[in-house]
């Protein structure tokens, strides 16, 4: 089984508390199908396990195959630098069915955040560094395809993926308290 060979750090983007008992770190692409369903399950694991999970995401976006997932991450990053990463996250998966670089901007104007600065820091690459360092990240622990998800540092290989996430995670509670 994979393990996650990126450690988490500051740099990440981090929902929970630092003393979870599972820590689960999603590789995703903001333009895949499976990755949007997987966020409303995402959601509903936080709300059932409370303050004994953490979620990390990290930027995995496939941009052979899908084109704005690139610009998507740059500008989850761009919203981060400004403490709104999961409000971005969340309405960048809300608009995926349309998603280009004049909605990402919309979407920045939206949570008053300056367009002008999101179109210039696109222009510039200036978040892309981070998005490289994510994908990277995600090769070197065997990441080939999104979602991609790793439960207290193993990856959750499974036929069925996010469905059988919350069992992982009870199983890793379990463990934890053995």
């Amino acid at each position: 089984m994979a393990q996650l060979k990126v450690p988490i750090t500051s740099f990440d983007h981090i929902q929970g508390d630092d003393t979870a008992i599972v820590t689960l770190v999603e590789y995703g692409d903001y333009e895949c199908p499976h990755c949007a369903a997987a966020q409303p399950v995402l959601e509903q694991m936080q709300a059932h396990f409370g303050n004994r999970l953490r979620l990390v995401y990290r930027h995995f976006p496939l941009v052979e195959v899908h084109p704005h997932a690139g610009a998507a991450a740059e500008a989850a990053e761009f919203a981060g630098a400004h403490g709104l990463f999961w409000q971005m996250h969340r309405a960048i998966f809300a608009n995926q069915h349309r998603l280009n670089v004049p909605v990402l901007i919309s979407i920045a104007a939206n949570l008053k955040l300056s367009p002008i600065d999101l179109r210039d820091g696109l222009a510039s690459d200036r978040f892309a560094e981070k998005v490289r360092e994510d994908f990277i990240g995600g090769v070197r622990s065997g990441v080939n395809g999104t979602p991609t998800f790793f439960v207290n540092g193993l990856r959750h290989d499974s036929p069925n993926g996010v469905a059988t996430l919350s069992s992982a995670i009870d199983q890793a509670i379990v463990g934890a308290a053995a």
